[in-house]
């Protein structure tokens, strides 16, 4: 049984936010979201990460994470291309915007060849899920028709400061996801919490205790290759209609693969209160939370020895 490896999906540039969120430092050390993230995977048993990014970025990333980081664990990089698509299809013209992020997770494609788990660069998922994954993938990793995602409560999750993107689930009584609904537009309200499909013309309630995916999924490595061969089929469903903006994601394709019967997925629910940076204004409650767990003594003042 192959140790798990943890996988960052860090390539998106964070458009709402302006700039390079991922390495943006949310305490007076320097310390960024990814920190507390890979300090919690490497407690929970982790021994590498491969962080995905822009080949643009590389440097950058290097000189904010990657270069510290490689003293801690073991830090390998792969690349999301925008150009990297399937024989016979091309970039539409004007098209800037990443394919998303289950084209992310295809981009480790011969680095991986045992069970991983994802995660966002710029959310904050806390020690009790990273302990869950690790402990599930050492346990079950081996099951390629068997997956994981660590659940949190919608009201958790929402952002104060504008919409915010959730993949809605549906559970079993055995906590079996049965389905997941992407929901691109979300906000809190004075009843909880709606999201919008027709760009705010109209708005749906959806209960504050539902349960979201933040792209915490554990995986065994064949679900490459079932990307990989969903992704022609993406392409011709969603170029025709939205070619500057459609996105291959993660969640949407776990949801297809359920209703097809051709995998399971564990929901895992987390004790931990998620945090993300979604706007520039979110940092400040990013900011103080963080300063709080450091202060309850879940993490040292200085995550590493060399800081």
């Amino acid at each position: 049984m192959k140790k798990p490896v943890l996988v960052i999906m860090a390539a998106g540039m964070g458009s709402r936010y302006g700039g390079l969120k991922q390495i943006d430092p949310v305490d007076d050390y320097g310390h960024i979201i990814i920190d507390f993230s890979i300090f919690d995977a490497k407690r929970a048993g982790f021994e590498k990460v491969i962080f995905i990014i822009k080949k643009e970025n590389e440097e950058d990333f290097m000189n904010a994470i990657g270069r510290r980081i490689s003293k801690q664990i073991e830090v390998e990089y792969a690349f999301q291309d925008l150009h990297d698509l399937p024989e016979g299809y091309t970039v539409p013209e004007g098209r800037v915007k990443p394919w998303g992020t289950a084209q992310a997770v295809m981009a480790c494609k011969g680095k991986i060849d045992g069970p991983f788990a994802v995660i966002n660069a710029d959310d904050y998922y806390g020690a009790h899920a990273f302990q869950t994954i690790y402990d599930y993938l050492m346990e079950h990793g081996e099951d390629e028709k068997r997956c994981a995602m660590v659940g949190y409560v919608l009201k958790n999750t929402l952002s104060e400061n504008g919409h915010v993107a959730r993949g809605v689930c549906v559970t079993d009584e055995s906590d079996h996801l049965v389905e997941i609904n992407e929901r691109t537009r979300i906000i809190k309200t004075e009843n909880g919490a709606a999201y919008t499909e027709d760009d705010g013309q109209t708005w749906v309630d959806i209960s504050p205790q539902s349960i979201v995916s933040m792209n915490l999924w554990g995986f065994g490595p064949g679900i490459l290759k079932v990307l990989e061969d969903g992704f022609p089929e993406f392409l011709d469903k969603n170029l025709p209609v939205n070619p500057m903006k459609c996105e291959y994601l993660l969640p949407t394709k776990i949801g297809e693969l359920l209703k097809k019967g051709e995998i399971t997925v564990d929901v895992l629910k987390s004790l931990d209160k998620w945090y993300g940076v979604t706007y520039k204004e979110d940092k400040a409650e990013v900011v103080k939370a963080l300063q709080g767990l450091k202060d309850s003594g879940l993490y040292p003042q200085r995550l590493w020895d060399e800081d």
